[in-house]
């Protein structure tokens, strides 16, 4: 039976993706799939940032992005990969997803600067263009709250 050996969780620590991070821990429970829980520090932001507070701009954007992979190793209750890069979010997640050839990258469809966005983040949108592998997109349900659950309708 097809499956899945190998899971990418792209998160940013955002309260929008959530809900991807159960969907794919779930789907890694079910067929028993290695995880990777991946945070790219975005290196636009770093670059954008005022010289004098760059490396303060980064350290910070590091240590969120450990605070999320935390996050989903606790929610996995399992052995996670960890990783932390730096680059273009979109690309360091296609680029990673094929180096450990993933069998799928699992993302939300808003991180923390998409909530101007319509339907999808512009993150997500790219990835889901450019990355080798299939992408599962999860979006947060309306009335959720930031561990997911909430009013909203099943």
């Amino acid at each position: 039976m097809p499956g899945f050996d190998t899971i990418v969780v792209a998160t940013d620590g955002s309260d929008s993706v959530s809900r991807a991070v159960e969907v794919a821990l779930d789907l890694a429970e079910r067929f028993d799939a290695a995880v990777h829980a991946l945070y790219v520090v975005d290196s636009g932001e770093v670059d954008s940032s005022p010289e004098p507070v760059r490396e303060q701009m980064r350290n910070a954007l590091q240590e969120r992005g450990g605070e999320a992979i935390v996050d989903v190793q606790k929610r996995a209750g399992r052995d996670v990969t960890a990783v932390v890069r730096e680059g273009r979010p979109a690309n360091e997640i296609a680029d990673y997803a094929r180096e450990i050839d993933a069998d799928l990258v699992a993302s939300g469809t808003r991180g923390r600067h998409g909530e101007n966005r319509f339907l999808i983040g512009s993150v997500a949108e790219r990835v889901v263009r450019t990355c080798p592998v299939p992408v599962l997109t999860v979006r947060q349900l309306a009335g959720e709250d930031a561990d997911g659950y909430g009013d909203a309708p099943a």
